[in-house]
């Protein structure tokens, strides 16, 4: 059985992150504060390499000092994961000169998360061969100063280079509708206070290319400058570029809690939640995840559209919308009835409300695809489809 990785997290021995990478949404945002209360703050930190808390399973191991940090939900082979991180760490060292620790990341984040998204595509390992990747990701680490030198040695692959023969290519290769598709994948973080306030806010996006094209063409792609990318780049072998933005983000959602405790038996609920996307468009999959105390009793709903529930292994009321129209507001109306009991009540730590959701059409960094041309020796003509989609990545609002 191969890894199913949900996210991989790079640490450092105070247990700060220095990189991490999501790959699959079954997990949530605050597992590597799980590993951290449950794990490195205990004595068990060397004990085994292997732990499960909750319905995650962790593989760990530390390097120099650094702690990799592999987190899966399902069941998964515990060597084939060791066997990634320790592949993975040589590729990181052929990179940066030999060296590999905290310096080593902070200096190379960027080629580490480029180098992240070709060696596991949605939680399965793929190819972390050196010489293979450094074909078509020539990007150069940022040697440490106590790592040796780089020797002369001979490009791999160099006839393949003179000749123009690629290895991922057959010759001859002829496709009876020649289409490329392109997909903008983004997802937003965000955290905003219970008045409206960003506290904190990202995206991170992915430009992913399929192709179904004859011969050997060459593709061009012109981009806005919106994140700073290059406006015009060749793609032969690169089908895949990644890219993060702080400023200038374009949330898809905005949502005003109020929550009221009314004594120790009682607690209105509020919340309203505003799409500001185009009214032409529409999000998918809407899922709003409001925090209850553990003692709730019962709910009563009231909302404008969508469905609402009280799920009570996650201490949440769920509301869920299949389709939610742009420029409108919803609205959801709650009472819930607590325990009552005779001790006093500790006070509520309220955790925030999180959000579910995908956007077609919508780009929160503001990206948009200026064109995409192909040439090829034979004039055929081809056909391009370019899509957007905006999901929901850590979506968190205070109340």
């Amino acid at each position: 059985m191969p890894v199913a990785a949900s996210a991989i997290y790079f640490l450092n021995l105070r247990g700060d992150v220095l990189i991490n990478r999501l790959y699959r949404d079954d997990v949530g945002g605050n597992m590597v504060d799980a590993f951290r209360t449950h794990i490195m703050q205990t004595k068990e930190l060397g004990t085994c390499p292997v732990r499960q808390i909750g319905g995650c399973s962790f593989f760990y191991m530390r390097i120099s000092n650094v702690y990799i940090v592999i987190v899966v939900s399902n069941n998964a082979n515990v060597a084939c994961a060791f066997k990634f991180v320790v592949e993975a760490v040589a590729l990181f060292r052929s990179y940066f000169g030999g060296a590999f620790d905290e310096d080593a990341i902070r200096n190379n984040f960027v080629l580490i998360y480029e180098l992240l998204d070709e060696i596991m595509d949605f939680g399965y390992p793929q190819n972390l061969s050196p010489e293979i990747l450094k074909l078509y990701i020539t990007q150069e680490g940022v040697r440490s100063p106590f790592s040796s030198k780089p020797t002369d040695r001979p490009v791999p692959n160099a006839t393949l280079q003179v000749t123009g023969a690629v290895g991922w290519r057959r010759e001859g290769l002829v496709y009876k509708k020649n289409e490329v598709f392109l997909d903008i994948v983004e997802s937003v973080n965000l955290l905003m206070s219970s008045k409206g306030s960003v506290l904190r806010c990202d995206v991170t996006g992915k430009i992913l290319m399929k192709c179904f094209l004859s011969g050997m063409p060459d593709l061009k792609l012109g981009l806005n400058d919106k994140i700073g990318l290059e406006k015009e780049a060749q793609l032969k072998s690169r089908p895949t570029k990644r890219y993060r933005i702080t400023e200038g983000v374009n949330l898809p959602f905005k949502v005003l809690p109020t929550i009221k405790e009314l004594g120790r038996s009682r607690i209105e609920v509020n919340v309203k939640v505003k799409s500001v996307f185009g009214a032409k468009m529409f999000a998918l999959g809407v899922v709003v995840k409001i925090p209850v105390p553990k003692q709730t009793a019962k709910t009563n709903f009231t909302v404008t559209s969508g469905r609402a529930k009280y799920n009570a292994s996650i201490d949440c009321l769920v509301w869920k919308i299949r389709k939610f129209p742009g420029q409108t507001e919803s609205t959801l109306s709650a009472e819930v009835e607590l325990i009552s009991t005779i001790t006093e009540k500790k006070s509520w730590t309220r955790p925030p409300i999180q959000m579910e959701f995908q956007v077609p059409m919508f780009t929160a960094s503001g990206l948009r695809v200026r064109f995409l041309k192909v040439w090829e020796k034979s004039g055929y003509n081809t056909v391009e489809w370019v899509r957007y989609i905006t999901k929901a990545g850590s979506y968190e609002i205070r109340c």
